[in-house]
């Protein structure tokens, strides 16, 4: 690997380290736990109902036109995987963690 690529932590080969914090180190699947419940109080009334709905107007059903650039289109894919993470991080916290 050249040097300024990004290498994973554990040395190993692949994009697996990027999944999630508990599934590369068991030892935080406690604080991982802790992280979902706390998302899911923020995201529990109707305030954060509208948030998310807001979050996903702008970006999960937003569509471009052919004519958007390349930096755009990754940029809103960037938006869109955020608020899937934040979504997804919802969901576990409102299912136990």
């Amino acid at each position: 690997m050249a040097n300024n690529e990004l290498a994973p932590p554990d040395g190993s080969a692949g994009w697996d380290w990027f999944d999630s914090p508990g599934a590369a180190n068991p030892e935080n699947l406690e604080t991982d736990r802790q992280l979902s419940l706390a998302f899911a109080r923020c995201f529990q009334d109707r305030d954060g109902d509208r948030v998310l709905a807001y979050l996903k107007a702008t970006t999960t059903e937003r569509v471009l036109g052919p004519g958007a650039s390349d930096n755009v289109l990754r940029h809103l894919e960037g938006q869109r995987q955020l608020v899937a993470h934040i979504a997804a991080l919802i969901q576990r916290g409102r299912d136990g963690g």
